[in-house]
């Protein structure tokens, strides 16, 4: 989890049984906790994502040829 640093109070309407959930799958003590690594994890996948993509239009521009040696693709 990344250092807490600028801290806000916030007020939100939010389901509880979502809320619940999360803590749990989370592992969370806290709803604060909760949240926070929830949004952590939205962030981190955000990142990921955009790294595969900009690897991915890379190795399109690379003009690379990829052969079906087995002809599964042609299926």
């Amino acid at each position: 989890m990344t250092a807490v640093r600028n801290r806000v109070h916030k007020h939100f309407q939010l389901d509880v049984s979502k809320i619940k959930r999360a803590k749990k799958v989370l592992q969370a003590k806290t709803e604060t906790e909760t949240i926070e690594r929830a949004l952590d994890l939205v962030i981190e996948e955000h990142e990921t994502n955009h790294r595969l993509i900009e690897a991915n239009e890379r190795f399109i521009r690379s003009g690379i040829e990829i052969k079906d040696v087995y002809g599964n693709l042609d299926e």
